[in-house]
């Protein structure tokens, strides 16, 4: 057991930045395992889907 508490996550106070990461784990599905388990509890192929899709969509804002 990890000494780090577990705070609950307030959806309304994030940065953009970790917005689009949830809007993207919802996306794939993955929103319920996050909330429940935290990050930690992702395997590294879905931290890795979550991470490109970020980076695309950085890329698209950029493009505007």
């Amino acid at each position: 057991m990890s000494g780090k508490k577990s705070k609950p996550i307030n959806l309304q106070e994030l940065t953009d930045e970790e917005k689009i990461k949830y809007e993207i784990a919802e996306e794939l599905g993955l929103l319920d395992k996050v909330m429940a388990d935290g990050w930690k509890s992702l395997s590294s192929k879905e931290t890795g889907r979550i991470g490109g899709l970020i980076t695309k969509k950085k890329r698209e804002k950029e493009k505007k």
